[in-house]
Order: C-alpha cells, then structure tokens, then sequence
C-alpha cells in the first residue's frame, strides 16, 4: 500500500543506528521508520519548548534589574 508521505534517507553511523533499534524494540515501534519518527516527534517537541521557555526568559524582566517595559 503506497504512501502520499514524503520520503527522505537519513544516513546514521552504526552507533546511532543501534541506540534507534534499541528504542525500538524497548517501546515496541513495528519498524525503524515508525522509531525514527517518534524520536524526530520527540526532539522537536522538546526543542519548540526550549525555544519557548528561552522566549519567556527574554521577556521577563530580572529581579533587581531594570524593567524593559
């Protein structure tokens, strides 16, 4: 069954390539695919909240400091 997703090759060393597996297999991912994409769902989850915690800092003044506002 064919599907409309885009496709992309993503080249990984062995390393990289066992630590992925081994999430697979301990999560029960059907695939390297399905891992994969759980992972890049994860870090960008993870990144997106960075950013926005880096952004709150930034527009919350220090105590002691002055106010920008």
């Amino acid at each position: 069954m064919p599907t409309e997703k885009p496709r992309y090759t993503v080249i990984v060393d062995e390393e990289m390539l066992k630590e992925i597996d081994d999430f697979r297999f301990e999560n029960r991912f059907p695939s390297r695919s399905a891992a994969t994409l759980e992972l890049i769902r994860m870090g960008m989850k993870q990144l997106k909240k960075e950013r926005e915690e880096a952004k709150k800092a930034q527009d919350t003044p220090t105590k002691g400091g002055p106010s920008l506002t």
